[in-house]
Formats: C-alpha cells, structure tokens, sequence
C-alpha cells in the first residue's frame, strides 16, 4: 500500500506566531520533524510532504528539500490539511500518516509502527505502556494540568475501545498489581495517527461528536462513528513526547537536548 506521511505546519499560532520556523537547539522546529518522517520513510518507502498556508513556511521546506504542497488558510485542523494535501499530492496514497509539524521529536519508529500495521483498521494510533514510576509522575503532573496526558483502553486484539483525559483502567487492587512487575496496566497514548483513505475522508465529513465534545479528543469521533482503531505499542522515548505549543516549551525542549544530547545533530 502507497503511504504518504504529511507534516501540517501552520505560520499562524495565537500562542506562537511562526511555530514551524522556529529554531530549537539550532535546528528548525519544521526540520526536525521532517527529519523523523524521512527516517520513517526510510524504513517503510513512505513519501514525506509539507502540507502549509503560508509561503515562508513553504520556502523553508523547500531550502530543506522536502515536497510542499500549499492549502486553504481556511481549513479548520491539522486532519483537513492533511486530507487536502493528500487529495491535492498524493492521490495514490492509500495510508495517510498526519504529523504535526509542532511534533518534533516524534519517534521515527513511532511513525513506521502506523505504517507497519496499517492494514488493521481504519485508523492506527501508538500507546505507551506506563511504568509504575511514569505512572505515578502522571498523576502528579494532572493535579496541576487535569487535563493533560490521554489514555487508552485496548482488547487483546488491538482495537482501541476508548480514550480519556482520565486515567483508565480505574485499580481496585492496585497494591497487588505493583507487586507483579515493573510495568502498569495504564496505556498513555500518543498524539500521531494514519488513516486509509477512505477513513479520512469519512471523518472529513464527520461533525464534533458527543463524548469528543465533552473530554476534547478527536479520536472519540472515530469511535463514536464506528471507525475500527488499531493502538500500536511502542516504547517511550527520553526525548519531550508533547507538542511545542509555546516559546517556553521550545526553550524547555532545549534545555532537555543540552542535558541529554541531541540525536538530530549527533545522527
């Protein structure tokens, strides 16, 4: 199946006016984040394409030697610029694979593990299993932010049955499973989906659904429409897993490189 990874990058941000050019620890916010589509790409035979609004975010993509594909300012998320760009570029493409272009340090594995099990449902989205200590520093960090960090439920077989800005499963009897091994039964999910084609364009039709209004996830949407999700696992990562959606958050990401190393310019 021909996939296509499209990296949406939008110059207007109330928060952060001209996100994707911005540079963290020398390197492009946008640069990086193709960077991990192309490793992806790599490994899968996956094509990488910008999809923009905006002509100097469309320059740099091309000083960066990456496809660039322009879209209407008027679209009104990420998912409809990448439905545009791939109806517009890539009408080949039966797997769609939308990474934000404020999602720079986004595992290339991440993104080959959409790709990999694209087959499997209508739409394809990562988990991380928590540890019991990344478990325990979830919770404290909602006490200030409750309405950080997604979790997921999944079957035995894969599909995602819910997703929630609580953390899921409730344990009755959590002593015990602690004592079982290092890792929870809590799955956090991961912003980064890939769609068919015809997924995407069902969801293109789609309005704001009950349950996708009330906790403010996209992904309910596709359940509540009967859309099939498959939760990939992958392992975490030490990198920042959040999107950059501030300058703080772009200066804290680079503080985090300058302490751990920065596996853009070492690889």
């Amino acid at each position: 199946m021909k996939t296509v990874i499209v990296i949406p990058a939008r110059y207007a941000s109330a928060r952060f006016p001209g996100k994707p050019l911005h540079f963290i620890n020398g390197v492009s916010m946008l640069e990086r984040t193709v960077g991990a589509a192309r490793q992806a790409g790599k490994a899968t035979g996956a094509r990488v394409l910008v999809a923009t609004d905006d002509d100097r975010i469309a320059a740099h993509a091309k000083d960066i030697g990456v496809d660039v594909v322009m879209t209407d300012p008027d679209l009104p998320s990420g998912t409809d610029r990448c439905r545009a760009a791939a109806v517009l570029a890539a009408p080949d493409a039966g797997f769609i694979v939308n990474l934000q272009g404020d999602a720079p340090f986004t595992p290339p594995d991440h993104v080959a593990a959409l790709i990999d099990n694209a087959a499997k449902a209508d739409v394809v989205t990562p988990v991380i299993q928590l540890s019991w200590a990344a478990l325990d520093a979830l919770r404290e960090h909602k006490k200030t932010t409750p309405f950080s960090g997604t979790t997921c439920i999944r079957a035995a077989d894969g599909r995602a049955l819910w997703f929630s800005k609580n953390i899921l499963p409730a344990m009755r009897y959590e002593a015990r499973l602690r004592g079982k091994g290092d890792l929870s039964p809590v799955l956090q999910h991961v912003g980064l989906y890939g769609y068919s084609r015809a997924a995407l364009e069902r969801i293109s039709k789609m309005k704001l659904s009950h349950y996708e209004e009330i906790e403010g996830l996209e992904q309910l949407r596709f359940l509540e429409n009967g859309l099939s999700v498959y939760a990939v696992p992958v392992a975490p990562s030490q990198l920042p897993s959040a999107g950059i959606d501030t300058p703080e958050d772009a200066e804290r990401a680079t503080r985090v490189l300058r302490e751990i190393g920065d596996p853009y310019r070492s690889g």
